[in-house]
């Protein structure tokens, strides 16, 4: 706890680069906004704190791709699928098939025991099996590897190593940002501010209003040497043995989703999405700290348990610890709507909506803070109650919404307004137009109830 202060002198900071855009933030939902503007023919600055792009996709190692999909339709298009694909060309990424994700197919115990351990169903579901639905298992270097190729066909300025620090609003605007580098403190201009941080540190820092909460943290992890065929032969082979002993798993892991390990791209390497650990803030370093030490405690017990007890675990090793701590609530905007649990839940569709996930929309004014002019916000921080970003969290439908914040700063730059005045429906025909879903037009299953403008 901080109990006293210091007075830091007054200093100058140089200004190290301009641009008509600076995203700040280099995971999924910053990527999209860089790519979409850049293409849009706005000069873009892409600032990443780590020495990589992916965010928790890469360096938090959440290695699948969901909440993309209504039934059989595809929701998330556009950039989202682009990378998608180039990792899949590569090898790294593993979707199934439309023949297996068809009604009727899809909900067998043939597809279940087929692609359960890829993760590639959908979890929303009560019945079981969960039917197989359109998501994508990928390798955290494949990820890595597309943002890299993507921002740079785009032409997108990229500086790594470069931690946001605070930022530059003038009269009510937002004019830059200051970060963090080797070099010593930069200034960075933009006509356009889009905080892709996921914690909302930009737009907290210049003055807009959130909201803050936590749900849990995770200290995301591989291992090696996994005979991932026997280990799924006994799964169904003998249920009632395995039943046990994952119940005994579960405990040493002190929580986890119902499967605690996952299969990716890369033969006899699984993945880990555990432990989760609430209570830890993603926002204080003893809580990051905290997390870090506990979680490999318990898979330090976790792998002496499964090599001494699961078949296919006898050789397993650990590949590697994420980078970065799977965080996955903090700050969120108060935007100029607040998206509410109800509005996910019963598929509220909204006027002037910009994107969508699962069958859920987001409205462009969810993206607004009220305070702050010029500036966007995309991703898991945007204006939603905790309870609505819970089930509106997912990697795909913010690489959407920071898609639609790239089209956004460059349909206001270009028509010589602000941001909040940007016209919603240029936003809409140019998302469509670059082959993404701004989910103007309703789904069948959409409650198409207008929130109060």
């Amino acid at each position: 706890m901080v109990t006293s202060t210091i007075a830091e002198a007054a200093r100058e900071v140089p200004i190290a680069d301009r641009s008509d855009v600076v995203v700040v933030g280099g995971g999924p939902a910053g990527i999209s906004a860089a790519v979409s503007a850049a293409r849009n023919g706005a000069s873009v600055t892409l600032l990443e704190r780590y020495a990589y792009l992916g965010g928790l996709a890469s360096g938090g190692m959440v290695l699948v791709l969901d909440d993309m999909h209504n039934d059989t339709e595809i929701t998330v298009q556009g950039i989202c699928m682009e990378m998608i694909e180039r990792m899949r060309s590569w090898g790294l990424c593993v979707t199934p098939p439309d023949a297996e994700r068809m009604p009727g197919v899809r909900e067998t115990d043939a597809m279940w025991r087929k692609w359960s351990r890829w993760g590639l169903f959908d979890f929303h579901t009560q019945s079981m099996p969960h039917p197989v639905c359109f998501s994508a298992a990928f390798d955290p270097d494949g990820y890595k590897r597309a943002s890299y190729v993507m921002t740079g066909e785009a032409g997108v300025k990229l500086r790594l190593h470069s931690w946001f620090s605070s930022a530059i609003v003038e009269d009510g605007r937002i004019k830059g940002v200051i970060c963090e580098t080797k070099e010593g403190r930069q200034a960075i201009l933009g006509d356009v501010v889009i905080d892709t941080t996921g914690d909302l540190d930009v737009a907290a820092g210049a003055g807009a209003k959130f909201q803050e909460s936590s749900f849990i943290l995770t200290t995301v992890s591989r291992w090696g040497g996994i005979d991932t065929d026997r280990a799924e032969a006994f799964q169904f082979e003998q249920p009632e043995t395995f039943a046990k002993l994952d119940h005994e798993a579960k405990r040493i892991i002190g929580g986890c989703w119902n499967y605690w390990w996952l299969k990716t791209p890369l033969p006899g390497i699984i993945w880990l999405n555990c432990p989760h650990m609430p209570k830890l803030s993603g926002l204080h370093v003893d809580g990051l700290t905290a997390a870090e030490l506990e979680g490999r405690r318990r898979m330090e017990e976790l792998m002496k348990f499964s090599r001494e007890n699961f078949p296919g675990f006898e050789n397993a090793y650990v590949v590697d610890f994420a980078p970065q701590t799977g965080v996955r609530q903090t700050r969120m905007l108060e935007g100029e709507y607040v998206v509410t649990k109800e509005d996910v839940m019963s598929r509220r569709h909204f006027s002037d909506t910009v994107c969508r996930g699962r069958d859920y929309y987001t409205p462009y004014r969810a993206m607004l803070p009220v305070q702050v002019d010029q500036l966007l916000v995309a991703g898991r921080h945007y204006s939603a109650t905790p309870q609505a970003q819970k089930a509106s969290r997912e990697i795909p439908p913010c690489m959407a919404m920071g898609e639609a914040a790239g089209v956004a700063a460059t349909v206001a730059l270009n028509s010589g307004v602000t941001v909040r005045e940007a016209d919603v429906a240029k936003i809409q025909a140019q998302m469509r137009a670059q082959g993404a879903d701004p989910g103007d037009v309703p789904s069948k299953n959409a409650a198409v109830l207008e929130a109060a403008e």
